[in-house]
């Protein structure tokens, strides 16, 4: 049975986190669904939550991190929800749910909503669905954090979903250097060094990644990131990490950078998702920012490109 959608976001808003948690549920089954669409575009426009990404490699601290700032973030008295995206079984296609055990929060705060999103296909990045589930949760809560596994392109996808984007390294991992070689220096807002009760590994590691941003940010992407130390497990540099955040979203804010940010955001999600589903011949077909236009947001758009497209090259509908 298809899950019920809200009619509106208000609805959504008003029904909690049971309707947060239907909605998201029909996102695998209906997403493509015109009205449903239509429903994830308005989620698209009503979106007030800031979205803060954080991505590094397995065991840099993310979780723990991400715990700290759910703690800061409600203690202000602000919801906030979290999509963990987890590596993707390679039986079922599911979430392993490792991100997710390592969330400590409590079931009974109407204020906190954690949901574990399987990276699918995306190798650690952000899988259609997950992209739905973030537009969702920036319509109905305060703030939004996205925590994803670091191995690779998922450093692109995360920056392509978020307004803030966390790049977090720890000591004596040679993080820096790698992600140097991957061309990751250049997408993070900002830079966390994780566990810095480490002491002088951490405050080496603190200089590397300073240097590495230095030498590696292209001429003309903007002001280094800034590069901060803390300890999650102590709460050591969790209060500057959170005005960070807040410093990065009120500049963008101010400037007009987020609504940039998130209209290229969606000509992204929709150039993407006809790449991966129709390669770079069924991209060429179609006109991408005129489908946008013409449908008024990016989900109505993929739905039309798809239908339109499978019309072309005689497939039915895609397997759910």
């Amino acid at each position: 049975m298809a899950e019920r959608r809200p009619a509106s976001v208000g609805e959504l808003r008003a029904g909690g986190k049971a309707a947060l948690a239907r909605t998201l549920s029909a996102v695998e089954t209906q997403g493509d669904n015109a009205a449903f669409a239509a429903f994830l575009d308005e989620a698209a426009r009503a979106g007030r939550a800031h979205v803060l990404g954080l991505t590094g490699p397995p065991g840099v601290g993310k979780s723990t991190l991400t715990n700290a700032l759910i703690r800061s973030y409600r203690e202000r008295g602000e919801s906030v929800g979290v999509i963990a995206v987890d590596p993707s079984s390679q039986l079922t296609g599911g979430a392993l749910l490792g991100d997710r055990t390592r969330l400590a929060t409590d079931p009974e705060d109407a204020g906190i909503f954690v949901r574990s999103m399987a990276a699918r296909d995306r190798l650690g990045g952000l899988s259609d669905h997950a992209v739905a589930g973030i537009v969702l949760m920036r319509a109905v809560m305060d703030r939004v954090i996205v925590e994803s596994v670091g191995i690779g392109q998922s450093e692109a996808d995360v920056a392509h979903a978020v307004d803030t984007l966390a790049l977090c390294i720890q000591p004596g991992s040679g993080d820096s250097l790698q992600f140097m070689k991957a061309g990751v220096m250049e997408l993070p807002d900002l830079v966390f060094v994780t566990k810095a009760d480490m002491g002088a590994l951490a405050r080496r590691a603190r200089a590397d990644v300073e240097g590495a941003l230095s030498l590696a940010r292209p001429a003309g992407a903007g002001p280094l990131p800034q590069v901060l130390s803390l300890s999650a497990s102590t709460g050591e540099g969790i209060a500057e990490a959170v005005a960070a955040c807040d410093a990065h979203g009120a500049r963008m804010a101010l400037e007009g950078g987020r609504e940039r940010r998130r209209e290229a955001q969606q000509r992204h999600w929709v150039a993407d998702t006809v790449r991966r589903r129709f390669g770079s011949h069924g991209l060429r077909l179609c006109d991408v920012d005129q489908a946008l236009a013409g449908a008024g947001g990016a989900f109505a758009a993929i739905a039309g490109i798809d239908r339109d497209l499978r019309a072309r090259f005689g497939r039915g509908p895609e397997p759910r």
